[in-house]
């Protein structure tokens, strides 16, 4: 669905002060002068793992199990974030670089191309060029804090431009509805007027950050509505995958299960659980989208382990959830003060961490990729190596030993 003509003026006015605003810090950078590089990286033993078994030495994340292990925009912003937080500064900068040089196919819309790997005649390119919305608003994230955190006015230039091709490709005035990120530029628009939508694509605290970064945007709509959009996932209380959306004859929003993957939760929605525990208590969505996510805490309460798969409509789950569904829960637990359940899950996702690298286990293969992923964001987060602020900033444990004048 295109903006509206008045949107898109507000989107060219915003540009153009962007623009301006950032001419100004380029000057003001160039004029300072450069201190001493005294902060070194961060002792986070789990991301010396990461960096080890999943990155290679061209910053290619090595995301997919399969043999020729293909690569995604997603693992590569997840990285960069990862990076940021150890002070990882060149490890952020290979894999950024090679982002660019590998994904950043589709001209001048700015938006990288979501899946990259080897194809069926051997050679080695991007395999879809459509993007995907979570990485790049997590790529805009990324750069906009490594710029101020850092005080690096190219990532923060590379942030502001990835948002502004966000905002131009990606986000979507609904009906009855309002601002809405769709997953993608292409493909989630069905074919009888209806839209495909995804929560866990939308991390509250980085929309808060946009927010802060671009007032001129309907950031503040888009996080109200995908509360709207994760409460009206399942009466049980539990986060969907897939969500399918359409306005009814009489105007109003109407929130259905998607047609294609049906109304499950699994593997994309338990990362809604784990965005919204990382959420300040402060925002003043965080409790409604508390109250909205009760059913996971519910089912815990009957089960050790979380289910791989919910059925939203009966609230029963199936099968054993991998090790990083527990990680990730970490957050969303410690947020309903639901201390037992979370000493549990916390035990069984740092001993699988830990046994998915043992010798034997890596003799059959690389170390489960999501599974490592979710677990430095919910351990990472447990740990305290970071959190997020109310208006969307990071604060991070190495904060506490850089000063402001010794970040580079």
């Amino acid at each position: 669905m295109k903006m509206s003509e008045r949107w898109r003026k507000v989107v060219l006015v915003w540009q153009k002060r962007a623009s301006l605003g950032l001419g100004v810090l380029a000057l003001s950078l160039a004029s300072a002068s450069t201190p001493p590089a005294i902060c070194t990286t961060q002792d986070w033993p789990q991301w010396r793992d990461f960096r080890q078994h999943f990155i290679a030495a061209n910053g290619r994340v090595l995301a997919a199990s399969n043999t020729a292990r293909d690569s995604y925009s997603e693992a590569q912003s997840y990285a960069m974030f990862f990076a940021l937080v150890a002070n990882d500064r060149e490890a952020f900068e290979r894999i950024w670089r090679w982002s660019q040089q590998n994904l950043m196919v589709n001209g001048a819309d700015g938006l990288p191309a979501w899946s990259w790997g080897q194809a069926a005649d051997g050679h080695w390119r991007v395999l879809d060029a459509n993007s995907a919305a979570d990485a790049d608003m997590w790529f805009a994230y990324a750069l906009l804090e490594a710029g101020r955190l850092w005080q690096r006015g190219d990532y923060e230039r590379d942030g502001q431009r990835m948002l502004q091709a966000i905002s131009q490709r990606e986000l979507v005035l609904l009906p009855a509805l309002g601002a809405m990120v769709l997953p993608g530029p292409v493909g989630f628009v069905q074919t009888d007027g209806s839209w495909r939508l995804n929560a866990s694509y939308l991390p509250l605290p980085l929309l808060r950050r946009f927010e802060l970064e671009a007032p001129a945007v309907p950031w503040a709509d888009v996080a109200a509505n995908t509360v709207r959009l994760a409460a009206a996932a399942s009466q049980a209380g539990f986060a969907a995958d897939w969500t399918g959306y359409r306005a009814d004859p009489k105007h109003q929003p109407q929130f259905a299960e998607d047609p294609v993957t049906g109304p499950i939760g699994s593997y994309d929605a338990i990362r809604v659980y784990l965005w919204s525990g990382m959420t300040s208590a402060t925002d003043p969505l965080a409790a409604p989208l508390k109250q909205a996510l009760m059913g996971m805490n519910t089912a815990l309460k009957l089960q050790a382990i979380p289910p791989e798969v919910v059925d939203l409509n009966t609230g029963l789950g199936r099968g054993v959830g991998p090790f990083g569904f527990s990680a990730a829960l970490l957050p969303y637990l410690s947020m309903l003060g639901s201390a037992q359940a979370m000493t549990q899950q916390a035990a069984r996702a740092r001993q699988s961490l830990t046994q998915s690298l043992a010798p034997e286990q890596l003799l059959k293969g690389p170390p489960p990729y999501y599974d490592h992923v979710l677990s430095l964001f919910g351990l990472g987060w447990t740990d305290n190596r970071f959190h997020f602020l109310r208006n969307g900033q990071v604060q991070l444990k190495w904060q506490t030993t850089c000063s402001p004048t010794n970040t580079h």
